[in-house]
């Protein structure tokens, strides 16, 4: 049985499966050291935050895993496993760190498909002082050193390839959205970056695309980007899809000269989205606001809504200018290693 194929017939402790699967686990383990020598040798911090938190983090479409820590007292207190590291390493940048790195596991609920798998492993970096142009190099050239360590030329996933080592695409999501799908987003925004589902509906429908009833402007963005856009990104060479909508980027701070769009991008090769990263947000009390907004909309959307984290809104007073990035380590193995499937990279998948 191949390590590629979709569903393999036996479990994944089965000798023989095993035995199949090892080989793209041990590439794993060979651009692991990879990655942590990287990061050693350019001085970034490995830090190891908690698994468990107050606050899952506040964007409308997180659904976390919720738990309970029982103190000595027999009282339960909600907690959460943790969505991403990122409250955790903001607040080491606060009390003074530099630059710093995690690789941990990480939990998200009602997502499991080829490309998701409810925990997994994110590799999060944080540079204080710097652009967010250098975690966007950052994550090219650790792309380039995960093709090194396994010696795969380009990538492939589903049909499509990706040249790692070629000059990347600078892509503004405005310009992707015109260029892929024919539609122009800055005509639903006003000039303060707030959104017209309305009017975005309305170019949906004048490209042949179905638009749902009482969707949010965000819904109908995430509709269109992966339906047409997506699908164009990270063929042939990696894509850098960026200056996103400041509606669509609630850790992001905006950017400079226009109010609409934000310092946040996307990395992509094969269609496939590798790595989300902003130049950061340090405003607490616009940070607040925004929260407060998503979870308004959560609280819609799915009846629910998670804890804002006072600490982390207020380490953000201390916190200095920043950039930082998530990058999904397990995906990143799966285009090195020719997988198809997530748990072909796992080395020991979570049950269904």
């Amino acid at each position: 049985m191949s390590a590629f194929d979709p569903q393999p017939a036996s479990p994944w402790w089965t000798p023989s499966v095993h035995a199949d699967r090892r080989p793209i686990l041990l590439a794993r383990g060979r651009i692991e050291a990879g990655v942590r020598a990287w990061l050693a040798d350019r001085d970034f911090l490995i830090v190891d935050p908690p698994g468990l938190q107050r606050s899952p983090g506040n964007e409308t479409h997180l659904h976390a895993f919720g738990t309970q820590m029982i103190g000595n007292d027999g009282v339960g207190v909600p907690m959460y496993l943790c969505t991403s590291p990122e409250f955790t390493m903001k607040k080491l940048l606060a009390a003074g760190e530099r630059r710093i790195a995690s690789l941990q596991h990480v939990w998200r609920n009602r997502e499991r498909s080829a490309l998701h798998h409810p925990e997994f492993t994110m590799l999060e970096w944080y540079r204080a002082g710097e652009p967010y142009d250098a975690v966007i190099e950052d994550c090219v050239a650790l792309a380039r050193l995960a093709a090194e360590s396994t010696g795969i030329g380009r990538f492939s996933f589903r049909g499509r390839e990706c040249d790692p080592f070629a000059e990347p695409e600078r892509l503004g999501v405005v310009e992707a959205f015109a260029l892929h799908a024919g539609v122009d987003l800055l005509a639903s925004l006003d000039e303060n970056g707030v959104p017209d589902g309305a009017a975005l509906a309305a170019q949906m429908r004048g490209i042949g695309m179905a638009v749902p009833e009482d969707e949010s402007w965000s819904y109908l963005f995430s509709h269109i980007l992966v339906e047409r856009v997506e699908p164009q990104l990270g063929n042939g060479r990696i894509t850098v899809l960026d200056r996103y909508p400041a509606a669509e980027a609630a850790l992001a701070r905006r950017l400079p000269g226009d109010a609409r769009l934000s310092e946040r991008f996307e990395l992509y090769a094969c269609g496939v989205e590798l790595a989300n990263g902003f130049g950061e947000l340090t405003d607490p009390d616009e940070q607040r606001r925004r929260f407060a907004a998503e979870m308004d909309e959560k609280q819609r959307l799915y009846g629910e809504r998670y804890p804002l984290d006072e600490d982390f809104l207020a380490a953000l007073a201390l916190m200095p200018e920043a950039s930082g990035v998530a990058l999904g380590f397990d995906r990143l193995v799966m285009l090195a290693t020719g997988a198809q499937r997530i748990e072909a990279v796992l080395w020991a998948p979570v049950a269904e």
